[in-house]
């Protein structure tokens, strides 16, 4: 079953005394975290800082050493990420995760499908899923992929692969969606391009996403979150944690700007 959206304001995600150990190394060092109902919030930090690792462990790639992670109250932590996904939290990652030799229509419907409990079987035609091809004509349009509907994924230019993976995402409905780097490797009109499609397809959603640009950052989130070596150093509006000298000294004694 899947989640439903907590009002928004009230915590949707939270992590709680989160720890990670490889071996003797410790990389999540005691992370507190909430993430509010329909909040735009983006985690950020140097290289090294802990974000993937952090990432991996919300989304059940990684279970953790000890602390908690809940999903509208519910405990997750440990749980497979299929199961994870099911209850209403969905990701994309760094590195594009398509499926390549399927067609963009392809590619949605199998999310949409997955949601919706079809199973493909050698007795059902998928044209007969009129709903299911209803909602993905929908998402092409919202994703303004309709043009490219019959291309192969792997075909697409990088830019799009990214945009198919974050509707792949979006179709199984999430209550929380995660977007790891989604404008890395993007020309500044592309990243102009990808912000303004993120915050319309997330409209009224909870997104948690990690960002290296700090335009991007500052311009698509409304609360920060800064993680350096593992631990939270600062959390609060934009404009706060870009004053917060702590930040400042993280990067390298620069201003986040």
């Amino acid at each position: 079953m899947s989640a439903q959206p907590s009002p928004i304001g009230e915590p949707v995600l939270e992590l709680k005394a989160l720890r990670k150990s490889f071996g003797d190394t410790e990389i999540i060092r005691g992370v507190d975290l909430a993430v509010l109902g329909g909040q735009r919030h983006a985690l950020i930090g140097p290289n090294g800082a802990g974000k993937s690792t952090l990432f991996n462990l919300i989304s059940g790639h990684y279970a953790p050493t000890s602390g908690d992670i809940l999903l509208n109250g519910a405990p997750i932590a440990g749980f497979a990420p299929h199961i994870i996904n099911r209850l209403g939290l969905s990701r994309s990652f760094q590195i594009t995760n398509v499926f390549p030799r399927m067609s963009v229509a392809e590619n949605l419907r199998i999310s949409i499908m997955g949601r919706r409990g079809h199973r493909l079987t050698l007795f059902r035609s998928i044209r007969s899923l009129s709903a299911v091809n209803d909602e993905v004509d929908e998402y092409l349009q919202n994703l303004r992929l309709t043009r490219r509907r019959d291309s192969l994924a792997g075909d697409l230019a990088y830019s799009e692969q990214r945009i198919l993976e974050m509707g792949m995402a979006l179709a199984t409905d999430p209550a929380v969606l995660i977007l790891d780097e989604p404008t890395a490797g993007m020309s500044r009109d592309e990243t102009t391009y990808i912000v303004d499609l993120i915050r319309r397809v997330t409209e009224g959603r909870t997104l948690l996403v990690v960002e290296h640009d700090m335009s991007v950052v500052f311009t698509l989130c409304d609360h920060v979150s800064v993680l350096v070596y593992g631990e939270i150093i600062a959390s609060g509006e934009p404009s706060a944690v870009r004053a917060d000298r702590k930040v400042q000294e993280a990067y390298l004694g620069e201003e986040v700007h």
